[in-house]
């Protein structure tokens, strides 16, 4: 199926995890403590300019600075996260290879990878929280709809009808896509595309009626007029776009973020992963660091390892009723 990939599972066994987690035990003690010791190798897994790794390189710039050592951003896509967590899962564990992972690597890949040895809740190590990114919801000019309920409306009148552009399948895009649906109690038909550039002249040509993406995808055409935003899908309204509601106040319930978060290998030693964290809430104080992630639409959250899986939990617990009415289509 398009955007279903198999690996095989000799290519990440679970023999793979427990041999990075014994590997731990061989770093000597005083390596763990004098962390880093060379560059660092960041992985991610989308493609080079994509928000994710942006906000990625953002934070390797930061962490160089305080390191004293490079923070090589790698990117690895494909497969909902497969390849970068594939590569990363057998690392040595001791802090110099970290993956920034997103939220469709905890919330869908599980459905689409089924029979994925390495389940990045329960094998790698969390570190800390390097941003959440609400979308927005935005009408092209064929449309004429300027709030999310005439768009529900609009949905109603004609079902099957509109045309929603929602990034790549299975993506946290078309999760929201998806959950729109599920909660209108609408049909619509979701087109695929590997970013907001692709989609957007599909967008203005009038192919697509309604484009649903990160906000520094598409702030361009809303800020110049060409499409209307309709709502973010942030839980309240956010600080730099106050005039634009939250689709939670049209349905309420309705909260669809990308994440970002850090994690490191299987069996990195907590003295590392702490030092991470602390080091990564460091430079997310610092108002350079803010001000740009903010401008990106990415909201930094600091938070320590225990907030950090709590938090993962927490997502996967508000996802997996979408998961399970969408897994056929995600998929």
């Amino acid at each position: 199926m398009p955007g279903h990939t198999q690996f095989p599972r000799a290519s990440v066994t679970r023999r793979a995890v427990l041999a990075g987690a014994a590997a731990a035990l061989a770093v000597p003690a005083a390596a763990q403590t004098r962390f880093p010791s060379g560059p660092v190798q960041l992985v991610n897994s989308v493609g080079p300019g994509a928000s994710p790794d942006v906000i990625c390189r953002l934070l390797a710039e930061h962490l160089s600075k305080l390191w004293g050592q490079q923070v090589v951003v790698i990117n690895r896509p494909g497969g909902a996260g497969a390849v970068a967590i594939r590569s990363v899962a057998p690392a040595v564990p001791d802090g110099h290879t970290l993956y920034m992972a997103l939220a469709t690597n905890f919330i869908a890949l599980p459905e689409l990878q089924k029979g994925f040895p390495v389940d990045v809740v329960r094998d790698f190590v969390p570190i800390a929280f390097a941003g959440e990114h609400p979308l927005m919801i935005a009408a092209g000019p064929s449309t004429g709809v300027k709030t999310l309920p005439e768009l529900i409306a609009l949905l109603k009148s004609k079902p099957g009808e509109i045309n929603i552009a929602a990034g790549n399948r299975g993506s946290i895009i078309h999760l929201a896509a998806e959950w729109l649906r599920i909660a209108t109690n609408t049909q619509f038909t979701v087109l695929h595309y590997l970013g907001g550039a692709q989609a957007l002249p599909d967008v203005l040509g009038g192919r697509v009626q309604i484009i649903i993406d990160a906000i520094p995808s598409i702030r361009g055409p809303v800020d110049g007029g060409q499409v209307r935003p309709l709502a973010v899908t942030s839980k309240t309204r956010l600080p730099n776009f106050p005039n634009i509601p939250a689709v939670s106040e049209t349905l309420p319930g309705y909260e669809a973020l990308g994440w970002l978060v850090l994690m490191a290998p299987p069996g990195t030693p907590p003295a590392i992963a702490q030092r991470i964290s602390e080091d990564v809430r460091t430079v997310q104080a610092a108002p350079e660091l803010k001000k740009r992630s903010e401008d990106l639409g990415n909201y930094p959250r600091m938070t320590t390892p225990a907030e950090l899986t709590a938090f993962i939990q927490e997502q996967i617990r508000i996802w997996r009723p979408v998961i399970a009415e969408t897994a056929k289509v995600i998929k």
